[in-house]
């Protein structure tokens, strides 16, 4: 983990140089205070000599401003390091989520991942920045106070290193368990967010049913349970810190009392000896910032450890090594054998065969659960199948790029959703940098002519989160605008007016006319009456493709679409 971490300063070189190389020279000038202030008592005092005396405290005063001038490159640069290793963590992680499949997302809850994203990576700047630098002043400190305190007094150095050992124990024992109580907060955390996240999401429902009380309890149980992880986190720094203050005193006590017996005894001048008490805080400052920092830095490491897990997860598809971008496509699909499940032991698709010619347009009808959307799910390669092929014009699927198979295809569900920005946003997210007549003429096709008029701000509405201020027509011509800008030689329809009612369904079944004329078309549908004018129905079932033909004859034929379309007939009889 330690050299995955290393690797993230490559291309921050010279700010290291620089981090590292100010923060060095700043603890070595720690270090020249008291030897200054033994030669200040032991040679300049006694000769009683100002002029002399006012040079060195001239030249103390010089030093300090040079440390101070360290010191600010130190806490700017080194943070400016800091943050930008963060950004790039952080970026690094959403752009391996927008790789990942749906597979991956239908098993995790959205607050979560938003907590791995955001909350996991908040200190890993704070460390990134004070880790090494803290280990190498560290470093330098200890080793440099302990030669100065072995010339000062050899007796009371052997006696201020006992410390060491005891410190370490601490950090070891105390910074490991803070490690594993930050993995468990960053847990609670994306717990609740979740919790948030669906209440907020939710809110038409919660308040429907009344239910604020019971998403009041959740949210306080998640919480509670977040309080407890926290406070136990800091009972494990009370007692490292309060451990390493006592362990620090006492030590500096006996030397105290020690150095005290050795100027008593003519062995130790009192120089000698304000210097040695001064070194001694230089060279136990390192331990002091240690045992301050033992939360931020297991903080940091837990979500170090919580950005590797992620990192370390496989997109399930990915692009072939001699994938190619395809363009152009006329549309032509067939599935050849295809099996697919999304658990390995519960198989929807089976050996599934299925031809689209260029430009017709086939419905897929039948029970829920029978795989309909599963088939047009794997058209896109949202999901990779386990056996047989899926091809476009004789290529596969697979031996095109995500991103130019996507391109070809155009998808309008009944769940439409829409971004948290304005209409002209939101049809313009079709085709990033489209032209703002193409942007006016795809919402012209799509029929928001009317609503743009009575709107005052026009396209540069603002629609609310998930196009909460608009309903249900309007989102669905507005995702169908959408699909006219992008201009997909095939067209997936997954029940795109099943939750209309009969009026808006009408004019949204114009404007679905329009945009499927020429294209390739796969639609699923319940209403049966909106298929009617498909060149072809396939029937699908848990057993596969039960029926294929024509409305007519489907109806005409015993089977199970006649039954279906008997059954509506009589729902609308009724």
């Amino acid at each position: 983990m330690l050299r995955q971490f290393l690797a993230f300063y490559r291309p921050h070189k010279r700010l290291l140089l620089l981090d590292f190389g100010c923060a060095a020279l700043s603890g070595m000038l720690e270090l020249g205070f008291p030897m200054a202030v033994r030669a200040f008592i032991d040679e300049l005092l006694p000769r009683q000599d100002l002029q002399l005396i006012g040079l060195a405290v001239l030249g103390l005063l010089a030093v300090y401003l040079a440390n101070a001038a360290l010191m600010a490159i130190v806490t700017y640069w080194g943070h400016v390091l800091g943050i930008a290793i963060e950004t790039e963590l952080r970026r690094n992680a959403f752009d391996h989520l927008l790789k990942l499949s749906f597979r991956f997302y239908d098993n995790q809850k959205t607050g979560h991942l938003v907590g791995r994203v955001t909350k996991n990576l908040e200190d890993i700047g704070e460390v990134a920045h004070h880790g090494p630098e803290d280990l190498l002043i560290a470093v330098l400190t200890f080793l440099g106070a302990f030669t100065l305190m072995m010339l000062v007094s050899p007796t009371l150095a052997m006696m201020t290193a006992l410390i060491v050992p005891v410190m370490a124990w601490i950090v070891g024992r105390y910074g490991g368990r803070m490690t594993q109580n930050w993995q468990a907060q960053f847990g609670r955390v994306g717990a609740f967010n979740a919790r948030i996240e669906e209440a907020v999401g939710g809110i038409r429902v919660v308040k429907a049913f009344a239910n604020e009380a019971h998403e009041r309890a959740l949210f306080a149980a998640d919480n509670d349970r977040y309080q407890t992880t926290k406070l136990e986190a800091y009972r494990i720094m009370a007692v490292s810190q309060t451990l390493s203050y006592l362990g620090m005193r006492l030590v500096q006590v006996v030397v105290m009392l020690a150095g005290a017996l050795l100027i008593v005894r003519g062995q130790l001048s009192i120089g000698d000896f304000v210097a040695f008490l001064l070194l001694v805080n230089v060279f136990y400052r390192p331990l002091d910032k240690i045992s301050s920092v033992i939360e931020t830095y297991p903080r940091g490491v837990a979500g170090f450890r919580s950005y590797l897990n992620l990192m370390a997860t496989e997109p399930d598809i990915t692009d072939r090594p001699k994938a190619r971008a395809v363009t152009s496509l006329r549309g032509e699909v067939r599935f050849e054998g295809v099996r697919f499940g999304y658990t390995p032991d519960r198989p929807i698709l089976r050996a599934l065969d299925l031809h689209v010619p260029a430009g017709r347009t086939v419905a897929l009808v039948g029970p829920s659960g029978a795989g309909k959307t599963t088939i047009c799910s794997l058209l896109p390669r949202f999901y990779e199948v386990e056996a047989g092929r899926i091809t476009i014009d004789g290529i596969d699927i697979r031996d095109m790029t995500q991103a130019s198979l996507r391109a070809q295809i155009g998808i309008v569900q009944q769940d439409v959703f829409l971004f948290a920005g304005t209409i002209r946003d939101n049809i313009a997210y079709g085709r990033l940098g489209a032209s703002e007549a193409d942007v006016r003429q795809a919402a012209r096709r799509a029929r928001l002519d009317e609503l743009l008029a009575e709107l005052p701000e026009g396209l540069d509405t603002p629609i609310g989160e998930r196009g909460v201020k608009l309903s249900g027509g309007q989102k669905q011509r507005l995702a169908i605008a959408r699909i006219f800008l992008k201009n997909p030689p095939i067209l997936i329809l997954d029940e795109a007016t099943s939750a209309l009612d009969t009026v808006t369904e009408g004019m949204i079944q114009q404007s679905l006319a329009e945009l499927a004329e020429g294209r390739t078309t796969l639609i699923i549908a319940h209403r049966l009456a909106t298929i009617r004018n498909a060149d072809r129905i396939l029937v699908v079932t848990e057993n596969g493709i039960a029926q294929e033909g024509t409305h007519r004859e489907l109806i005409e034929a015993e089977g199970l679409y006649r039954e279906l379309h008997a059954a509506q007939f009589a729902d609308l009889q009724a």
